[in-house]
């Protein structure tokens, strides 16, 4: 039987909103073996199309300002089998100008490197007919919480998200239909946040505006077919006394419940202007919403009286509780990652406080913060009786789908490959951050550059990575740098091109591509890739006077190999040419081959010929020509490896370089941010089987397994970030300095970079690997060893679930394997033996 197993509009199932023609995906699923579509039929009121496609298929026909368009969608199977779904989207503001005006307090300031008093707006308004539908449209410079007759409006977090406001601002669209009495209140509380608040290190403040504003429409349809809009002026009231007292990022929240806000002194709105004239248009990343509950697993008093809470995983959310309290009475709830001597360790946040206070009224009541979150696992109380707080806590990140799954025979892989997915839901808030606790939660572009395929195989990160990239366009510079974080939010350096984090605008579409087929992703991104090589040529060439020269990336700056183990910074940047030469030949790689299926054959062409003079010039300045490096570190053989830049007897020598280099070191990697992600890779694919596993089940210091028997349960930003004997390593000691003097460095313990190893095990464990976008093609080959005796492995594509379960027994290796419909799937078992198979579900064996 056929049946349409999932209907998408823009990657959304359901709740879709837009401004733009959206694009309609669907998958299939089948009891028939070799099923695949013949054609569908989409219908979207007058509009017809007909297509061979499941995914790609973008609506043409006409759109109008807040409708609902229902899709009707019919396919039929190659073996005639018929099915049949239907789904629906609506349309946002599609351009039409807004009759509300943004409006602020024109009379508020605050100081630099602080951020604002939460401003709370109101509005009164009443409705004096029967109503059919209503809605509010509403964003916000700062971020904002919608409230109308005291009950919430929507599940959000943090609208209207995080974007580089001077050029896009998304806004939300809720329905309100059921909210809506004869009389009622708006109210609007807006906080400094990303755009206004105090952002980044250095505490830069007044980003994009100099004070919050909001921008709102409050539409009415009545059942007499008439309609208004009242929308935000200078009748709506604003004051600073509202109940949040405090709020920003870093610091936290405080909250005073006895504010009566029908007691304050309100202050007539002004009308303001946005600094620069962005796009407002209408959200089109996934929110950010509360995804599930923790509860803490144990609780401690700590030796200054603080009680502490531990639930048992470190993760990005906020805390909620239920409290029995009196008027006036103050409790305070800190946070932090790690304990040290039985209290909460916080130097590792530098100047963050990460601390929610709240201001109790008498009585039963709850709490929990809104307009900040905190990167924790542990949680300190002062100021409440234990028997008089019930506490849990919210896990907050974007609302995209989970949907890979990985396990095999080794506990301590399986909580590893726990730790990288909490190590990504942490970091993807809204934007990819670096690390959601410290003063800082930027959008550093190497992280996600080299974590994005581990990502995209964990979760559906279409909308969240297409809204980022919408960003990183925005944000390049003239001469074709992208910035080292997206959006830029304050900081002073120039966007220089410079390698890995600037090739994030080539390896993250290529990795979104490949794990759901959208051409549009790369046809959008396209020319800022193509912008970006010619800014690494250029800078390549400079003060280059030798023909191989011109090709070895040394300027104007690269990162290195970042955060390699037992290296200083220093250290770190030297080795910048090597890595910056090895990343430009691989994005002309991938660069030339999205041209290709862009249908952009001369481009295709010439950056294959760039890539083979940046290969030729790799071996000729760095290597003796046989496949040994004249200045040896692991990175420096992983990345030609790994981007297939050498072959035959000189890519023989090369594993074997690097597999001494890891001996040399005690069976460890010593490779930074840029090398890690694929130096498994780099030994498996060339012969060293063993080797990689060795290197993967490695449980001292530096492994990923270390910090797994460490307790740790995300993935840290310094492999050393807990010592052995339990002590927190602050980083790099600073000279002259004592380490507590140095103190607040890099000691981040979540920070997912190095989760960049969940690729090896999906691919090369549970073996499976797309071949073409949207795995409409894709191989399984796993590679045993390690002494595991099973792994499985799936993920669930734009056409449906691939399936990799396999297990040995008796040096018999059997496996099970799932082909969704319209897709082809290459099956090599580990004799070598290969099979074409086209969907369905399939059970091999060899020996082994």
């Amino acid at each position: 039987m056929l049946k349409i197993s999932a209907l998408k509009v823009e990657n959304l199932s359901e709740n879709c909103i837009t401004d733009r023609q959206p694009n309609i995906s669907f998958g299939l699923e089948s009891s028939l073996k070799e099923e695949a579509l013949k054609k569908a039929t989409i219908t979207v009121g007058n509009w017809t199309y007909e297509t061979t496609n499941q995914i790609n298929n973008i609506y043409t026909g006409d759109l109008k300002p807040f409708t609902k368009y229902d899709v009707h969608i019919k396919v039929e199977g190659k073996s005639r089998e018929l099915a049949e779904s239907i789904t629906s989207f609506m349309t946002g503001r599609m351009g039409m100008p807004w009759k509300g005006k943004w409006i602020t307090d024109g009379s508020y300031d605050f100081p630099d490197k602080e951020s604002p008093v939460p401003m709370t707006f109101c509005h009164k308004f009443d409705v004096k007919k029967k109503i059919t539908r209503a809605w509010i449209t509403s964003t916000a410079l700062g971020i904002y919480e919608l409230m109308i007759n005291g009950e919430k409006v929507g599940e959000d977090y943090f609208a209207p998200g995080f974007t580089s406001y001077d050029h896009q601002i998304q806004y939300q669209t809720y329905d309100i239909t059921a909210m809506l009495e004869r009389s009622n209140l708006l109210i609007a509380i807006v906080a400094g946040g990303w755009a206004v608040g105090a952002f980044n290190y250095v505490r830069k403040n007044k980003i994009n505006a100099d004070r919050q504003a909001l921008l709102c429409e409050i539409h009415i349809e009545y059942e007499d077919g008439t309609s208004e809009v009242i929308g935000t002026d200078d009748n709506w009231k604003v004051t600073e006394d509202g109940n949040y007292r405090m709020a920003e990022w870093y610091d936290g929240e405080t909250y005073d419940a006895r504010v009566d806000l029908d007691k304050l002194v309100w202050r007539q709105a002004t009308v303001t202007q946005t600094t620069k004239n962005p796009n407002i248009v209408a959200q089109y990343g996934n929110s950010v919403k509360a995804q599930g509950i923790m509860k803490p697993i144990s609780s401690t008093i700590a030796p200054s009286g603080e009680v502490i809470y531990d639930f048992g995983q470190n993760f990005a959310g906020v805390i909620n509780a239920k409290i029995f309290g009196r008027n006036s009475q103050r409790i305070v709830f800190r946070h932090s990652e790690v304990i040290a001597d039985g209290e909460l360790f916080v130097k590792s946040l530098r100047t963050a406080k990460a601390t929610a206070t709240y201001i109790c009224i008498n009585g039963e009541q709850t709490y929990s913060p809104r307009l900040t979150y905190m990167g924790f696992r542990y949680v300190g109380v002062k100021g409440v009786d234990p028997k008089d707080i019930e506490l849990e806590a919210f896990v907050l990140h974007s609302d995209f789908e989970e949907i890979g799954s990985f396990e095999c025979s080794n506990e301590l892989i399986n909580k590893l490959n726990s730790n990288i997915r909490w190590g990504g839901k942490s970091n993807f808030v809204d934007i990819p951050t670096d690390c959601p606790q410290r003063d800082e939660r930027q959008g550093w572009t190497g992280d996600i550059a080299v974590f994005a395929s581990t990502a995209c195989y964990n979760f559906d990160m279409s909308r969240f990575l297409d809204k980022w990239l919408v960003d990183v366009k925005s944000e390049q510079g003239f001469g074709g740098g992208i910035p080292m974080v997206v959006p830029r939010a304050g900081d002073n350096w120039p966007p220089l091109a410079n390698s890995c984090w600037g090739d994030s605008c080539i390896l993250v579409p290529w990795a979104e591509y490949l794990a759901r087929g959208d051409i549009q992703f790369l046809s959008r991104q396209y020319d800022t890739m193509k912008k970006f090589l010619k800014a690494a040529k250029r800078w390549s060439a400079f003060l280059s006077f030798t023909p191989n020269s011109r090709y070895i990336w040394r300027f104007p700056f690269h990162f290195g190999d970042w955060c390699a183990p037992g290296e200083t910074t220093k250290q770190w940047l030297k080795k910048g040419k090597w890595v910056g030469t090895a990343y430009f030949a691989n994005s002309c790689a991938i660069v030339a081959q999205i041209a290709e299926l862009l249908g952009k054959k001369e481009d295709a062409e010439y950056y294959r010929n760039l890539r083979d003079k940046i290969i030729k010039a790799y071996r000729k300045v760095f290597t003796d020509g046989k496949g040994t490096l004249k200045n040896e570190f692991q990175t420096a053989y992983v990345l030609p490896l790994h981007f297939n830049m050498v072959e035959g007897d000189e890519r023989k020598v090369m594993t074997k370089n690097l597999d001494r280099l890891i001996k040399e070191a005690g069976n460890h990697l010593t490779t930074g941010f840029t090398g890690t992600p694929y130096i498994l890779f780099a030994l498996s694919d060339n012969g060293y089987t063993e080797a990689a596993y060795d290197l993967l089940l490695q449980d001292t210091c530096p492994s990923w397994l270390y910090e797994v028997k460490a307790g740790g349960t995300t993935i840290w930003e310094r492999w050393d970030a807990l010592r052995p004997d339990g002590t927190v390593n602050l980083g790099e000691v600073k000279e002259g300095k004592s380490e507590e003097e140095s103190s607040g460095g890099m000691v981040s313990f979540n920070h997912y970079a190095n989760g960049a190893v969940g690729d090896w095990l999906y691919k090369r464990i549970a073996g499976i690997e797309p071949t073409s976008g949207g795995y409409k093609t894709f191989k399984i080959e796993p590679i045993i060893g390690g002494e595991l005796t099973w792994a499985k492995g799936s993920v669930r594509t734009p056409y449906g679930l691939v399936l990799s379960e396999w297990n040995i027994e008796s040096k018999k290796f059997s496996i099970s394997i799932e082909v969704p419909v319209s897709t082809s799937c290459t099956l090599v078992l580990p004799n070598g033996e290969n099979h074409i198979l086209m969907s369905g579900r399939y059970s091999y064996s060899c020996n082994c």
